[in-house]
């Protein structure tokens, strides 16, 4: 029995979906060269998905293209988390503030819960984990702001993997995430985005010091709250 060639766009989604699995979970580290031909040989196939895999992943931020170094595994350092998790604190609240408001469906966020809590493995939790933000910020009904969410979303994931290789904290998170749902659950709108802004700043205080001000230069996310709305909380 003959076997069907698989069309090159599948064996380039396949390899990118692979390797990126690798990356998040930790199983390929930040600065670690990425050689096309051991990949190919890794996944069994050509060079050409290969190179057009990490060319997609370059787009992404999770993989740099180097005329001298050639592909690495991007680094992660303050200056990068504080860039990614700038735009976390700025956008993701703000999305979830408008998912509870909308009377928006949690059930996808509540699955991810569940799985992030039963994980065997980190990669597992890892996956979940981010079900769990993403599935909290994508029926905020502005498919906009979701798409500019996922577009930091792999570099968020590459941060934590770092921190958390560092410095395991599941059981921290894990306890913020069920208050954060409990508070969405509960129609909360202003607390559970509250309790989200503090859970995301929180975690990159922990893992990267240097990346955060001054706390008197930090606005107090209270602040962030129209007058008008604290008054109906």
């Amino acid at each position: 029995m003959t076997s069907v060639p698989i069309p090159i766009p599948s064996r380039t989604q396949f390899v990118l979906d692979a390797i990126k699995h690798r990356i998040l979970t930790g199983q390929l580290t930040p600065g670690q060269a990425l050689v096309e031909t051991e990949l190919a040989a890794l996944f069994g196939v050509s060079k050409t998905p290969v190179r057009e895999a990490l060319k997609t992943l370059a787009g992404t931020g999770l993989v740099v293209m180097s005329q001298y170094k050639g592909v690495t595994v991007r680094m992660v350092d303050a200056d990068m988390a504080r860039e990614v998790y700038d735009v976390r604190l700025l956008l993701e609240p703000e999305a979830l503030r408008r998912t509870v408001r909308r009377g928006a469906s949690l059930a996808d966020a509540r699955d991810a819960l569940t799985r992030a809590d039963a994980a065997t493995d980190t990669a597992e939790r890892s996956l979940a984990n981010r079900e769990f933000h993403r599935a909290l910020y994508l029926p905020c009904g502005n498919p906009l702001l979701g798409r500019m969410l996922d577009e930091v979303r792999d570099q968020a994931a590459l941060v934590s993997a770092v921190a958390w290789a560092a410095d395991p904290s599941w059981e921290r998170e894990a306890a913020e995430h069920r208050e954060i749902l409990r508070l969405a659950l509960d129609g909360a709108a202003d607390g559970a985005a509250l309790a989200l802004h503090a859970h995301i700043a929180s975690f990159v205080q922990r893992a990267f010091p240097s990346a955060t001000e001054d706390p008197e230069d930090r606005e107090d996310p209270e602040d962030a709250v129209p007058q008008a709305e604290k008054g109906h909380r």
